[in-house]
Order: C-alpha cells, then sequence, then structure tokens
C-alpha cells in the first residue's frame, strides 16, 4: 500500500491504496473540484448558504447528493463537500479495481477496506491515542469529523472532534457539522442530547463527541482501539494500516 499527500485549493487529501490507484483519486478529485467550482459559478449562494439548499434537478450527481445530505442534517450543502469529494475519489478507484483504499480529506475519511484497518482520531492535546479497529465491509463508509477548536471548519459549537460514522460519506460530513453546532457546552446532557439529534438522523451508525477531556460515544461504532496519531502529519486524521 502506498500513501500520497497533495494539496490543492481547499482540498488537503491523503490517499492510501495500492501504486496503481493513486493516480485515478487524483484525477477523482480535480473533477470533483472542477464540478463544484462550476455550480458555485453558476449560484455563489451555494458555496456561501448554512441552511438547506434546493437543489436543481440539473445539478451534477455531486452537487445533488450534497444538497441531499445537507437537507437531512439541516445544514448548508458545503458543510458536505470534503466528503462528497473524499467518497467519489473511493468509488472512482474502486471502479477501477481496487479492493482496498481511503482518502482523508482533511479529517472526513471514506473508506473501502478488505482488511483490518485502524483510524485515530485526533482532538487535540487532552485526548489522544484513541481510535478505531475497522473490520472489512461491505462497500464504502465513512468516518468524519468537525471541529470547533482543529481545523478550518466552520462550527457554532465548542467540540474537539464531531465524528460520526455512515455508509453514506456524504451524509457523515454533513452530520459531524450538526453535531458540532450542538456541542454547546462539556455538560453531560448537552452532549447527550447531541448525540441522541444525530444519531436519529437515517442513515447514521452511530457518532462520538470530545469537548476538552470529555468523550461519548452514542450508537453502532467500530471497535475502540489504541491508536498512536504522529504529530508530522499533516491531516489530523491518521490512517494506519495493520
Amino acid at each position: 500500500m502506498r500513501r500520497e499527500h497533495f494539496e490543492v485549493g481547499e482540498t488537503a487529501a491523503t490517499i492510501v491504496a495500492e501504486e496503481r490507484f493513486i493516480s485515478e483519486a487524483r484525477a477523482s478529485i480535480f473533477r470533483s473540484r472542477e464540478t463544484v467550482q462550476r455550480f458555485i459559478g453558476r449560484d455563489p449562494v451555494f458555496r456561501v448558504t448554512l441552511e438547506p439548499y434546493l437543489c436543481p434537478d440539473d445539478a451534477p450527481p455531486l452537487i445533488r447528493r450534497m444538497c441531499s445530505a445537507a437537507s437531512k442534517a439541516g445544514v448548508g450543502p458545503m458543510a458536505a463537500v470534503a466528503g462528497a469529494i473524499a467518497e467519489q475519489a473511493v468509488a472512482d478507484m474502486r471502479e477501477a479495481g481496487a479492493t482496498q483504499a481511503v482518502v482523508d480529506n482533511g479529517g472526513d475519511i471514506a473508506l473501502l477496506l478488505d482488511r483490518d484497518t485502524a483510524v485515530g482520531l485526533y482532538a487535540g492535546e487532552r485526548v489522544q491515542g484513541i481510535g478505531f479497529l475497522c473490520r472489512p465491509r461491505e462497500g464504502i463508509f465513512g468516518i468524519c469529523t468537525s471541529s470547533a477548536t482543529i481545523g478550518p471548519s466552520i462550527s457554532f459549537g465548542i467540540s474537539d472532534a464531531a465524528t460520526v460514522i455512515s455508509p453514506d460519506v456524504v451524509l457523515a460530513d454533513a452530520c459531524a457539522t450538526r453535531l458540532g453546532n450542538l456541542l454547546t457546552s462539556d455538560r453531560e446532557e448537552v452532549m447527550a442530547a447531541a448525540l441522541n439529534d444525530v444519531c436519529s438522523i437515517a442513515g447514521v451508525e452511530g457518532a462520538v463527541a470530545v469537548v476538552g477531556d470529555k468523550m461519548a460515544f452514542k450508537g453502532r461504532l467500530p471497535e475502540l482501539a489504541r491508536v498512536a496519531v504522529p504529530a508530522g502529519r499533516i491531516s489530523r486524521i491518521e490512517v494506519p494500516t495493520l
């Protein structure tokens, strides 16, 4: 397996796959970015709205997926852009023949697994070394994280990490934003209510909330594991293969 990190515009992606599929993932990311940029040129409101966006019938499939996920999560469509780009890149690698492929787009991760893979969660200095042992499963799935304190995410909460797991990577990304917005305090009742809210959305399997040194879980999650996250990694999520 090969790991390659590259950045273009607002996209900072790490690809983990067999070397012959890396170029397909890169090309897919460029195509997806162009699709989003063209649609923004058509309607600049799409880029800036923080509310669900009424998607026109003739919008490209990538845009429609973003709008659908954003509508379910009650957020703006650009809250789902990183997950949409990552999911499409993994789907294109799968179409090319890949059976193990991971794209981490700034903490929004799309995974296609044929072997056990550990995913480490980075949530600042007070919560470290924790992650998930993800088993092979049917199809692509997502582990997406929003944060008010790490990275460029727009959040109305105070979370260090708001992580959502779903077989729909675009939905996981949008719902991670929703979860982060709801985490306005480290009080137990606030964290529980936020998790209950997000996990009630159809398609969400489970979620994790980290605020300061407090962590809460809900739903069906992969097995917890001790996962070291090297400080030198550009992406805030480390995806080592076991």
